[in-house]
């Protein structure tokens, strides 16, 4: 099988969009199968492309048995919502016109959040005559609305018709949340069509391991108990609230030795730094995103791991992906995102969940996780445990089978 895929985001890059995708392809080139990767040049979030490559038209480059075609596109910062939406627009239309020159393809397979890559799938599967496949990774454009980026209007009516006409036109859908596929049931789409494939960690890349010594140094951290957050500093996370922890913290005996890293770059971060520095936060420590192989080394300094999200009837939809990274680390979490995750983390007992954008709930969660010493290492057990059930390999498997389902229905369907 030749499946063709369409993603804004890709390796070197290491946002969840790209590792997803990466460690899914990988392992189906691993399985025997030829995989195909339409992208852009590497800058997320920065807006800068990465060392060693150029924003040109066309761009062929091997990465791990998988054949890698960088398209030309208008490359904006992850800030201005007007801009981003060029860069995903020049996607779509470079994307699609590449596709059309790779040859003897089975299914093609295109990824969200943002959807217009997914009108470059619809309409690459209608020319080669073959099935479209949407990976369904976040609601867009209801989380446009989410963040406050655009309002109700007739251009967001025009987004939301476009939606529907993706997801009724596509052969298949794979979702990563239980609750997307029963929000897309209640608007009218047969829930038989859409697959559930859920995040999960790469446990060979993502382990326990001993602290970082030389970086822990390096950060002034000997002897702190360090909570982390690492991932996108975007609109949608909502990270004031870990500014308002980290300033109550200063003010408390007990959270004199608690520390917050930041490790992460995103639309917000600058004016998070102002703010921390115009408030004095000695306690809060921003760095900014690093390789990919490196990203472990910043997750062996945490004794627990932060993810949260704004509180929106939106987010509690949503698994953030760090949260698998966290099971395979064996790094407990405190988890302000309500839903479909929380329940995520209470069933598997990897952590304690807090209300998202509840600064006091934080800070009480903080100062129990470093007195009890006994929970965190249950905690972390049960980290290690879970891990299990949300491994890379065996998800990138059941997708496969998806798409193979998809490949035998279209060519007996071309037969007929």
């Amino acid at each position: 099988m030749h499946i063709l895929f369409l993603t804004d985001n890709f390796p070197p890059e290491v946002n969840a969009p790209a590792s997803r995708t990466h460690e899914h392809c990988r392992q189906w080139v691993q399985a025997g199968h030829q995989v195909t990767i339409v992208t852009g040049a590497p800058n997320f979030p920065k807006g800068r492309v990465f060392e060693g490559y150029r924003n040109a038209l066309y761009q062929l480059e091997t990465m791990d048995g998988l054949r890698v075609i960088r398209v030309w596109t208008y490359i904006a910062a992850n800030e201005g919502f007007a801009r981003r939406v060029l860069d995903y627009l020049s996607f779509m239309v470079t994307a699609t016109i590449a596709s059309l020159f790779v040859r003897r393809v089975d299914v093609v397979v295109a990824t969200s959040p943002q959807f217009f890559t997914a009108c470059a799938g619809w309409a690459v599967g209608t020319c080669k005559r073959i099935p479209f496949v949407f990976e369904l990774r976040d609601l867009w454009p209801e989380s446009i609305k989410a963040v406050g980026a655009m309002k109700a209007s007739t251009a967001i009516r025009f987004l939301e018709a476009l939606e529907m006409f993706l997801y009724r036109h596509a052969a298949r859908i794979v979702s990563v949340t239980h609750s997307f596929r029963r929000t897309l049931g209640g608007r009218g789409i047969d829930v038989e069509k859409i697959d559930v494939i859920t995040n999960g960690v790469d446990v060979k890349r993502y382990s326990p391991r001993p602290k970082d010594v030389e970086l822990e140094r390096q950060l002034g951290l000997e002897g702190c108990f360090v909570a982390g957050y690492i991932g996108t500093h975007g609109m949608a996370h909502g990270l004031e609230t870990l500014l308002h922890a980290a300033q109550r913290l200063q003010g408390l005996a007990e959270g004199k030795q608690v520390r917050l890293l930041m490790l992460g770059d995103g639309a917000c971060k600058a004016a998070l730094q102002e703010q921390a520095g115009r408030i004095g936060l000695a306690n809060m420590i921003f760095a900014d995103s690093v390789p990919k192989e490196q990203v472990a080394r910043w997750w062996s300094l945490l004794d627990v791991s932060i993810i949260h999200l704004r509180r929106t009837e939106l987010f509690a939809t949503v698994i953030p992906s760090k949260l698998f990274e966290c099971m395979g680390m064996g790094i407990p979490v405190l988890h302000g995102v309500a839903g479909e995750s929380a329940d995520i983390v209470e069933r598997e007992g990897v952590g304690q969940v807090f209300e998202p954008e509840n600064v006091d709930q934080l800070v009480r969660a903080l100062l129990e996780m470093r007195s009890n010493r006994e929970a965190l290492a249950t905690y972390k057990s049960k980290c290690l445990t879970a891990a299990a059930r949300y491994d890379r390999a065996a998800l990138a498997s059941s997708m496969l089978r998806c798409l193979q389902l998809v490949c035998d229905r279209g060519r007996r369907g071309r037969i007929v």
